[in-house]
């Protein structure tokens, strides 16, 4: 497995496929963008729940600036939906197991929906868990009681940065399946709540602006994350700031 370690984050650099989807412990994909960084720099949780990742993987193409500016290296592309696209497809051939954790009843409603018609192979359960900031130990054990009883194959986890990868990071030891894909916003444009932005956007690295222009509370919320980004990646190119 190819990865790239930039500015204390060894990051996942190969083909998906290579990330094994049965195993005898639960492993954990997390991903990685500007925003996440930015977090990471003022959520110690968070930032060693990035760090304990399984497979790092990029969210978006931006984070790896970083590691072409610092390193001369670039790292392979592979975005939420992409991460989704792959393991869902991967499954579905191998007449697997999904199980969505996260988001409200009618999303998940959705998402069963169509993936019973685009993907018959698979069988999906669900669980919308209590909206709030933090889970008591009863909501955790009947999250982990549910998963663990369907025993999926993959568990997709969609509550948000920085709550699912540190849920999954904490939990992962406790959950019956192979892997745990943190995979957040996806879970609102599988179910069609939010419009799609088609791929060739993606491909000409303008997603961001895209969904920039559909969801402006997006880019107002996260960037100052992002900025925070940019500028620690400039201080470290000048020889102003280190890192581990």
């Amino acid at each position: 497995m190819n990865t790239i370690k930039t500015i204390g984050f060894t990051v996942f650099s190969d083909d998906l496929n290579v990330i094994p989807i049965h195993g005898k412990s639960c492993k954990v994909l997390n991903t990685i963008s500007p925003n996440s960084y930015g977090v990471s720099t003022k959520d110690e949780e968070f930032e060693r729940a990035l760090k304990a990742s399984d497979y790092l993987v990029l969210d978006g193409v931006y984070f790896s600036f970083a590691s072409l500016l610092l390193q001369g290296k670039n790292i392979k592309r592979n975005q939420g939906p992409d991460v989704f696209d792959h393991f869902i497809h991967r499954l579905n051939e191998q007449h697997g197991k999904a199980f969505f954790l996260g988001s409200s009843e009618s999303t998940l409603q959705k998402i069963k929906d169509r993936a019973k018609n685009e993907y018959p192979n698979i069988r999906i359960e669900t669980f919308s868990p209590p909206f709030k900031p933090e889970f008591s130990k009863q909501d955790n054990k009947s999250i982990i009681e549910s998963i663990n009883a369907f025993n999926p194959d993959i568990l997709f986890v969609g509550m948000s940065c920085p709550k699912q990868e540190k849920w999954a990071i904490e939990h992962r030891k406790r959950v019956n399946c192979g892997l745990a894909v943190c995979i957040g916003n996806v879970f609102d444009w599988y179910a069609r709540n939010q419009k799609s932005i088609h791929p060739i956007w993606f491909s000409l690295r303008l997603g961001w602006l895209i969904r920039i222009i559909l969801r402006p509370e997006i880019f107002r919320r996260n960037i100052g994350n992002q900025l925070l980004f940019f500028w620690h990646i400039i201080l470290i190119f000048l020889k102003i700031k280190k890192y581990d």
